[in-house]
């Protein structure tokens, strides 16, 4: 028979095996349990920790133990956390496992001094609809995080975070792009009065999310995003998942504001893309939305004078501050060849084309519009403008509060799609319509 001394040692080896691969693993893949005060980190070190584990049936085995951290601090005499401490009430073991059942993420681009703006779009969307899915966030920078941004964002977050360096080669203008005429350029935009037309890095960011931001290393590793902005707020719960929605409809595409934008910003935009159509028709979805940029009725405004174009490009677009789609799609051969033609027209930097038009653009063209959602049951709101649902029944089950500040005080509390200058109407007559029947279930008693 086997003798029980020969276990002791065995089982105290392969403890002290498992015990190394854990605490190795968590000390060396959790950049949020490294904290500013190192009286926390000497607590929290799982190096330092070891857990309770006995063997009733081998009286002579050694026990290994360690005081709960929660109830240590919570002891009376014990030493409270200084100001600049915060721990999650489940730390350091929270289960950051997904429940939602798609291939998808949260996308931000922010940068460490935007980190008050991006906790509060983190706080609303996780209230609202994350909490329930735990889907990842991956956070996009041109610059290294720093410690506190990780941390407390890491925190923010019911599910697992990443933080992603951009690769200057995928930010920088490239190389054919003269960055002297550049320079004259964006003085000239400043002279003009040009919104952001005298930033360089706003036509950086425009560059990136109009052809980079899907190439991602990290992001190739999915099939959905959900674009979060620092400083928005989600006016309504979700009560459904949207990437679930998009999947099983057959849409790549969702949007919850359609827009007119700034002509100044991008003169040269529509004659760069009436020449890739001309250029490449092979390309263009015979059942395209392309009525819905170049139409120009004013009834569906009220009667309202549009803005002036130049050109028969309407100025409408989906406004990529909200958007859910398919990562797919913008890494499909024909986006791709699109975004190329334009780039290769400097436009993004001579000019300050925007990310939105882009966007917008190549759905109209490129994609069946029936494949593109209008989310008219999300509230969201982005300084300056406000979307909500319009249903009283849909507001009170939803829990909607669709009334905030902007930041000249004012009150939107009126939807733009429902105001003269919306494009939404054009939309629904020349996109895929109005729908009048639920693509999904609500949970109504929620």
């Amino acid at each position: 028979m086997y003798n029980r001394y020969y276990l002791i040692p065995t089982l105290v080896c392969l403890w002290g095996i498992y015990y190394s691969i854990v605490t190795h693993y968590i000390s060396n893949n959790s950049y949020a349990y490294k904290f500013h005060n190192e009286d926390l980190n000497t607590i929290f070190n799982p190096s330092k920790a070891s857990w309770n584990f006995t063997f009733p049936w081998i009286d002579s085995l050694p026990s290994f133990s360690v005081p709960n951290i929660k109830i240590e601090l919570q002891k009376k005499g014990s030493h409270k956390l200084s100001s600049n401490s915060y721990l999650p009430n489940d730390f350091p073991f929270r289960d950051r496992s997904q429940k939602g059942q798609e291939n998808a993420t949260m996308v931000m681009l922010v940068r460490n001094r935007e980190l008050k703006g991006a906790l509060q779009s983190m706080r609303s969307l996780e209230d609202r609809f994350n909490r329930n899915y735990r889907y990842p966030w991956v956070f996009l920078n041109d610059k290294p995080f720093d410690t506190d941004f990780i941390e407390q964002t890491t925190l923010m977050a019911s599910g697992q975070t990443y933080y992603e360096l951009i690769p200057s080669e995928d930010w920088e203008p490239p190389s054919f792009i003269d960055k002297d005429i550049m320079e004259e350029k964006l003085l000239k935009a400043h002279q003009d009065g040009v919104i952001y037309g005298g930033s360089w890095s706003y036509r950086n960011m425009c560059h990136f999310n109009s052809g980079y931001f899907y190439k991602q290393k990290r992001l190739l590793n999915y099939d959905w995003y959900f674009r979060v902005e620092p400083d928005v707020k989600y006016m309504c719960d979700f009560q459904y998942d949207p990437f679930t929605l998009l999947r099983e409809n057959n849409k790549i595409y969702g949007f919850v504001l359609a827009i007119h934008d700034y002509e100044n910003t991008m003169p040269s935009l529509w004659p760069t893309v009436e020449n890739f159509m001309r250029d490449h028709k092979d390309l263009i979805h015979p059942n395209n939305s392309i009525e819905f940029i170049t139409s120009n009725e004013t009834s569906l405004n009220y009667n309202f004078e549009l803005p002036e174009s130049n050109t028969s490009y309407n100025l409408c677009h989906f406004w990529s501050n909200f958007e859910i789609g398919s990562l797919n799609f913008f890494r499909s051969e024909a986006y791709e060849t699109y975004f190329n033609y334009l780039d290769k027209a400097g436009g993004f930097f001579y000019e300050r084309w925007g990310d939105a038009p882009v966007h917008s653009i190549g759905l109209n063209l490129l994609a069946d519009k029936d494949s593109i959602h209008h989310f008219e049951d999300i509230g969201y709101f982005h300084v300056p403008y406000l979307a909500c649902p319009t249903s009283i029944d849909v507001l009170a089950s939803k829990r909607c509060v669709c009334k905030t500040k902007d930041l000249e005080n004012h009150d939107p509390e009126t939807p733009h799609d429902i105001q003269p200058f919306s494009c939404l109407s054009r939309w629904w007559r020349y996109g895929s319509g109005k729908r009048f029947l639920n693509e999904i279930d609500y949970t109504f008693n929620n």
